[in-house]
């Protein structure tokens, strides 16, 4: 039995530094969602987003051999998740010098506080459906635990990928939050991020082409070392190129 819940221990600790490494870009995207809010409601947006999305992998986890079949769900996310990041950085990049005018864009983007927490639900639905798979995927190879089923699943293994799940939406709760401050204090890096928000959405993309009803890639390949090192060094270049540019133009504005 000690054999047993040691097994159960270290899977547990593998779900959570993997939706810990999901939650890195997974965050930026849902910081960005909430930037144009008050600060005073942001907050509020990525609780009660977050809230929503994980009472949808609570429920997503009885019927994740249904949602399976349904590729729709992570095009969508990435035709969004593209579409933001193009129209935002061209914005950012044709800004009108009147400040009347960007005063008047400012108050127009600070509107709609649920609207921005149903976005912030869509975007970790489209992200969720793909680490619930990478969950189930490692807690059936543990040995089952109690002698119940749950949504066709073994009732322990199924606690393990819940209290995984669940971890990592606080996480990126958290990560989301600490990037807002980022974005807030460094505002010269919107454009950085409106470039992750986009390669995100190239990541869903693959996501979506190597789905075994699309078959375009091979199933493999989203989950290969070269698409997984690919994608994080790009990543990573284009935060790091962006925190540089973001430092300079502070300092030559003081």
């Amino acid at each position: 039995m000690e054999a047993i819940l040691l097994q159960y221990g270290w899977v547990l600790i593998v779900l959570i530094i993997l939706e810990g490494l999901l939650a890195a870009d997974n965050a930026v995207v849902m910081a960005v969602m909430v930037r144009h809010l008050p600060r005073d409601q942001q907050k509020k947006a990525l609780f009660y987003g977050l809230f929503g999305a994980l009472i949808f992998r609570f429920s997503a986890l009885f019927i994740i051999t249904v949602l399976v079949n349904y590729w729709q769900i992570q095009a969508l996310g990435a035709a969004y998740l593209l579409f933001m990041s193009a129209k935002n950085i061209y914005d950012l990049r044709h800004k009108e010098d009147s400040t009347d005018e960007t005063n008047e864009k400012v108050a127009k983007r600070g509107s709609g506080f649920w609207m921005t927490v149903l976005k912030v639900e869509a975007a970790d639905i489209a992200f969720a459906i793909d680490s619930m798979l990478a969950a189930v995927a490692i807690a059936v190879t543990l040995p089952e635990l109690g002698h119940f089923d749950i949504g066709g699943i073994n009732g322990g293994q199924f606690a393990v990928m819940l209290l995984g799940g669940f971890i990592g939406v606080i996480m990126m709760r958290f990560a989301a939050q600490w990037f807002v401050k980022v974005l807030n204090d460094y505002p010269s890096l919107e454009t950085a991020a409106f470039l992750i928000v986009g390669w995100v959405g190239v990541k869903l993309v693959v996501l979506t082409l190597s789905h075994e009803r699309v078959g375009i890639l091979p199933v493999e390949f989203p989950h290969s070392t070269a698409w997984e090192v690919t994608f994080w060094v790009v990543l990573i270049a284009i935060a790091l190129v962006g925190y540089l540019v973001g430092v300079r133009n502070k300092q030559h504005t003081h």
